[in-house]
């Protein structure tokens, strides 16, 4: 027994790692161990300390910081639907800009588009509306015409009220004419020609009489005043198509407040 006692004492004598400058590899000293946890302590009382000062509205933005600040990585069904088909729009009606400016591909026929797209334009209507309302004597053409007028006027209201909500711009750079912003016509959705020669062409052919020839005639005209803005650069395809649906409501909007005969002849003895 005591030869295998000093046999254990001269190996631990000689085992480097048993010095004294080598202990606090093999245990960490107890001042050290007690110094971090009470560290620890300190900083989860004061976070604790922290969070029962603080408000619930701050607890909730620190709670909901974590999720604002994170990518969307698996966006919606709906949002890359609507981006899509928002990308698609935008392509084909950049191609379809042909009278865009000088330059492009349809550029010596620019002033030929313009001159179709006035004819839908909302001053040159309703100028003829008050010319032919002076010069109008059957109380029948008369109330047809103030309700024409009515229409007119709704029409300019309406689009400029959604165009300012919406505050789209169209696809090229092109800047508003003198008559545009006169209408206040100057944004892009929806498409203010598009609306108002929808609503005119279903205004006539309820309310006149025409040949088959003369109303295949009327909506060719309403679709290529339409698409007119679209060639021009000024309109994307689903403001033109959305000008459309707006016209058609206001159409039925003017049908549901038509104004009599009595009302008319007492508006027009007024003016």
């Amino acid at each position: 027994m005591p030869a295998s006692q000093t046999r254990s004492r001269a190996r631990d004598r000689n085992n480097v790692l048993n010095r004294a400058e080598f202990l606090s590899l093999n245990q960490p000293l107890k001042g050290t161990q007690e110094s971090r946890s009470s560290g620890r302590k300190q900083s989860s009382q004061a976070g604790a300390a922290g969070t029962q000062n603080s408000s619930p509205k701050e607890r909730r933005q620190s709670q909901q910081l974590p999720e604002e600040d994170c990518m969307q990585l698996n966006p919606s069904f709906k949002g890359i639907a609507f981006n899509s088909l928002l990308a698609i729009d935008i392509c084909m009606s950049k191609r379809l800009g042909v009278c865009a400016n000088r330059a492009s591909s349809w550029g010596g026929a620019r002033s030929m588009i313009n001159l179709l797209g006035i004819t839908g334009h909302g001053i040159p209507w309703i100028a003829g509306t008050l010319i032919c309302l002076v010069k109008s004597s059957t109380l029948a053409g008369q109330e047809v015409l103030m309700n024409l007028l009515l229409a007119l006027l709704l029409d300019i209201m309406i689009v400029a009220g959604l165009q300012k909500l919406a505050k789209r711009k169209g696809p090229y750079d092109v800047s508003p004419g003198l008559l545009d912003y006169l209408t206040m016509d100057t944004y892009a959705f929806p498409a203010g020609h598009a609306s108002r020669a929808a609503m005119l062409s279903k205004f006539f052919l309820n309310h006149l009489v025409l040949a088959i020839p003369l109303r295949i005639l009327l909506v060719l005209w309403a679709l290529c005043v339409g698409f007119s803005r679209v060639m021009i650069g000024r309109h994307h395809i689903t403001d033109v198509l959305s000008g459309f649906v707006f016209g058609y409501l206001q159409f039925r909007l003017v049908e549901l407040i038509w104004m009599s005969s009595n009302t008319c002849q007492m508006l027009i003895s007024i003016w």
